[in-house]
């Protein structure tokens, strides 16, 4: 197979999973959600959850995206150093993102900084945004794929604490974000939160944990137990779906971790909404595909 070839099938691949993510939720969020609803006892807020289900079959239906703002595509790539489609990797990822805005259609999202000037197309000045993995002596791919609304994007924090402060001071960081600007994010919500070194560190720690399913749990029972403290105390704020009240306001509370100094504990938070639309695609070494998010995709 030639690098165009190559280069084209992934191109291909890549658009169509864009377009797909953009009208179907990946499983652990549909599956929240109807965890929500069936337990909410309040009857407004159960009206609420039966429009975003109502909104997911029309949007299959119909072939429209789940909600107007499309976001900004991130891509976070673990990818095999011997996968023979590395190379045409990171232009068919841009390339995919050109054609995924005219034909799902994705709403043009990007605006260059200080030039104020909308590209149209979802791509450039760094987007789409990349992050890279590479493993050595593997040949396949997996890819990530975030639809990066405003809405949720906007509330995120990150902070150096000090380490006097110790890890309950995650709590009252993370709690005092969502009470001032959980309302603004769609709920119900799926907070990321994320404790490293420093505050990109911990940024992206929190990037990652919105990444992970939503009733996952961190494999530290310390670091698991500060999850669920969150979960319970953001429920008990009553924010509710669309922020209108009800019993439940969050579909999980994931926290990745990673080393620090001793002389710095950096937190970060960030936010999916309801509507929360990523998924991973595995690639192998002859562009065989499957998403283990979106069973029902195929090309």
């Amino acid at each position: 197979m030639t690098e165009i070839e190559k280069k084209s099938i992934l191109t291909n691949i890549l658009a169509q999973y864009l377009n797909h993510l953009s009208k179907h939720l990946p499983e652990d969020i549909s599956s929240a959600l109807l965890r929500l609803k069936e337990q909410e006892s309040d009857d407004s807020a159960r009206a609420f959850y039966e429009t975003m289900f109502r909104n997911m079959e029309l949007a299959a239906e119909l072939d429209r995206p789940l909600c107007q703002d499309t976001g900004i595509v991130q891509f976070k790539i673990k990818c095999g150093a011997l996968f023979p489609a590395i190379n045409e990797l990171a232009d068919s990822l841009t390339d995919a993102v050109r054609i995924a805005t005219e034909e799902a259609p994705l709403r043009p999202n990007c605006v260059l900084s200080f030039e104020e000037k909308n590209t149209g197309d979802n791509t450039g000045g760094g987007v789409p945004t990349v992050w890279w993995e590479i493993v050595p002596n593997r040949y396949d791919c997996e890819i990530t794929a975030y639809l990066a609304g405003g809405g949720s994007s906007m509330p995120g924090r990150a902070e150096v604490l000090m380490p006097s402060a110790g890890y309950d001071a995650i709590i009252p960081f993370v709690l005092d974000r969502v009470a001032e600007y959980g309302p603004n994010a769609c709920p119900p919500l799926l907070i990321g939160v994320g404790v490293g070194n420093s505050v990109e560190t911990a940024a992206m720690n929190s990037k990652n944990a919105l990444l992970r399913d939503a009733d996952s749990k961190n494999s530290n029972p310390k670091a698991a137990r500060i999850e669920e403290l969150l979960e319970e105390g953001i429920n008990k704020m009553g924010i509710g779906p669309q922020g209108l009240g009800g019993s439940s306001s969050v579909m999980g509370v994931n926290l990745v971790n990673t080393a620090r100094h001793p002389a710095t504990l950096a937190v970060a938070v960030s936010f999916g909404c309801w509507c929360h639309r990523r998924g991973r695609l595995h690639l192998d070494r002859n562009l065989n595909f499957e998403s283990p998010t979106h069973p029902g995709f195929s090309k």
